[in-house]
């Protein structure tokens, strides 16, 4: 059989070709939940900033796909005895891994199902799969859900040097030009081996990773939690508590998707189960499903509504500023009143806890690398290592303390 009829080719600007074999991966890829992650985009508003920001979820997935085949294959070469069920598995697994992520990736990831993070949509997205294709990703999730027996599979997929974050920051420093994200992925893969079951690299990546945990520090503070996203992030989100309160008030609003209309009318909850109906509305959301409501809601007659939307559309964005400590209450008040009076004054009629809706006191909160819950481990010798105790820099010490930042969004005439 020729070798062109066995295989399909991906051209990925990251990771190169993407060899897939025709199988159920592909057959996977080629399936409408997956189809959506082309729809929606891996860094959310992150393109408000970085222009070249545009690319998917979709092209993420299948570079993870691509380093896990690099990874199990460098890991047999190594004599680490992976079966075709479990190399199979774990590709599934990782690309599979962020199925779940709704539109605009985190953007809104806590706005239209409650209690909820985007694992557990995955999650649930897998096993109706595995309904679909009679059982064929059991393997794959009891690797995902860490319940396979050889833990280091699942460690490639989650993990505090997962094959999911090797790609997100390569990537995402090539479209948004920060080049301070670009790690040295293939030394790192290079290096990779099983020891006593677990994942640990030999003491020759040991600069790789020192780049690695540095460049993920850096790419938060330049690009995920760069001002300007925090405040495209606040502004959308603003948004959603806006047509949230209005409906609370039996406003009549107009929705121009009726599967966004379900999470926001309904306000679904996974506390307990995610509903069928819920996995069938959500695997359909994405992108466009909440640019085509906004662009809807500019022309509302509620007036905060309309500015908050043709804000948004038009990137008339809030400012972010970053304070020193919690804010105090003089600040709070300060705020509040500023933004009621500049509102006001520019003939905006609302009232003053409506002012609400045009700044937000928050705080985020970065670890570069967790090492006391999950450590990542250095063969020096027979014997594994603790990263931070394996470094030659005290550079990783400080890493490993969370960087805790308190900031406030607000319209650009207030001054902080």
């Amino acid at each position: 059989m020729d070798k062109s009829t066995r295989y399909k080719i991906f051209n990925d600007p990251v990771q190169g070709f993407i060899t897939v074999p025709k199988g159920i991966i592909l057959r996977l890829i080629d399936h409408p939940y997956v189809q959506r992650l082309r729809r929606i985009r891996q860094l959310g508003l992150g393109y408000l900033v970085f222009p070249g920001a545009e690319h998917s979820r979709f092209s993420h997935a299948l570079g993870s796909l691509e380093l896990g085949q690099r990874v199990l294959q460098n890991l047999r070469e190594k004599d680490t005895t992976i079966s075709d069920k479990e190399f199979e598995g774990t590709l599934i697994a990782l690309l599979l891994h962020d199925v779940g992520h709704g539109p605009l990736s985190h953007t809104l990831e806590h706005t239209l199902i409650k209690n909820f993070t985007h694992e557990m949509m995955s999650l649930a997205i897998m096993k109706e799969l595995n309904t679909q294709f009679d059982g064929a990703l059991e393997t794959a999730i009891q690797i995902f859900t860490n319940q396979y027996p050889k833990k280091f599979l699942h460690q490639l997929v989650s993990s505090q040097l997962d094959l999911d974050r090797l790609d997100y920051l390569r990537r995402d420093s090539f479209f948004t030009g920060v080049s301070e994200g670009m790690v040295g992925i293939n030394r790192i893969l290079k290096t990779m081996r099983v020891f006593n079951g677990n994942i640990v690299i030999e003491k020759k990546g040991i600069y790789a990773l020192e780049n690695y945990i540095i460049s993920r520090r850096l790419m938060y503070m330049q690009v995920y939690l760069h001002k300007t996203v925090l405040s495209a992030d606040t502004l959308l989100r603003s948004i959603f508590k806006r047509v949230s309160d209005l409906l609370d008030q039996d406003y009549p609003l107009h929705f121009a998707s009726p599967k966004l209309e379900y999470f926001v009318k309904e306000k679904p909850s996974a506390k307990k189960t995610i509903s069928k109906k819920a996995i069938e509305l959500y695997a359909a959301l994405d992108d466009y499903d909440v640019y085509q409501n906004i662009k809807e809601w500019q022309f509302s007659k509620d007036l905060i509504l309309a500015d908050l939307c043709t804000r948004f559309l038009n990137r008339n964005l809030f400012r972010t500023s970053f304070i020193d400590q919690p804010p105090s209450e003089e600040l709070t008040q300060r705020v509040q009143k500023e933004t009621f009076e500049h509102l006001t004054g520019a003939g905006l009629n609302i009232s003053p806890e409506e002012a609400d809706y045009y700044y937000k006191f928050d705080v985020n909160k970065t670890e570069a690398y967790k090492y006391k819950n999950e450590s990542i481990w250095i063969l020096d010798d027979q014997e594994a290592i603790e990263f931070s105790k394996a470094a030659d820099t005290k550079n990783i010490i400080a890493l490993t303390e969370p960087l805790v930042r308190h900031y406030v969004v607000h319209l650009k005439s207030i001054t902080i």
